[in-house]
């Protein structure tokens, strides 16, 4: 467990970088920084559920300028090891609960980072501003936002790994109802998106023969 923390840490660090600071390859994307993590730990199917139903929360979140919103990334490295800690459908609803609470801490997380950031920047007043203070400005900001995501996820695995298989055991819902649940919930999030995109006129098409399939694929199961 102990090397699967380490990693699920390093990890957090990293999809914290991803989000802004460095790189944006969308590895901070909830699904991909689920499946990732729960591929690590030993937990794929749970990292990949937790992933999804998140990325379904995240998909209506349009990070722009300096609005504050929730950070998922982070949050999806902490809701998987919780629901790897307790398997079931117990633990996938407390874990995409806990994700979805811990996205907001994150979120939090970054105005302070970036108040921080501010005090960072070579005061002109103070002296002259070489590409030396710059850069290692730069690099002290990135190295800030890595320590954020590490900490946000060790002390998020450490609330979900203690508190989910407490209570994960007294959840009432069977496994095809818990996903039913958190796919309803998630369809809220994703109506705002669908009017972002021109409103149910416009995809009417799509949303029926998605209805249409969704509805088999639960028949089916």
């Amino acid at each position: 467990m102990g090397a699967d923390l380490a990693i699920a840490v390093l990890l957090g660090g990293i999809v914290a970088l991803d989000g802004t600071s460095f790189g944006q390859f969308m590895i901070s994307r909830p699904f991909i920084a689920g499946t990732l993590t729960g591929a690590a730990i030993g937990s794929p199917m749970e990292g990949a559920a937790v992933g999804a139903v998140l990325e379904m929360f995240q998909l209506c979140v349009l990070p722009v300028g300096g609005a504050r919103f929730p950070e998922a990334g982070p949050a999806a490295v902490v809701a998987t090891l919780a629901a790897g800690a307790a398997p079931g459908a117990g633990g996938l609803a407390l874990a995409c609960v806990l994700g979805l609470v811990w996205a907001e801490v994150c979120g939090a997380s970054v105005i302070y980072l970036r108040l921080l950031n501010g005090r960072m920047v070579p005061d002109p007043a103070a002296g002259p501003v070489t590409p030396q203070k710059v850069m290692r400005a730069q690099f002290a900001a990135l190295a800030l936002d890595f320590l954020r995501g590490a900490l946000l996820v060790s002390v998020g695995a450490v609330v979900g790994i203690l508190v989910t298989p407490r209570f994960a055991l007294a959840w009432p819902l069977d496994e095809p109802w818990t996903l039913g649940l958190l796919a309803a919930g998630a369809a809220a999030p994703l109506g705002a998106l669908l009017r972002t995109l021109g409103g149910l006129g416009r995809w009417r098409a799509v949303f029926t023969y998605g209805v249409v399939i969704g509805c088999i694929a639960v028949i089916a199961r």
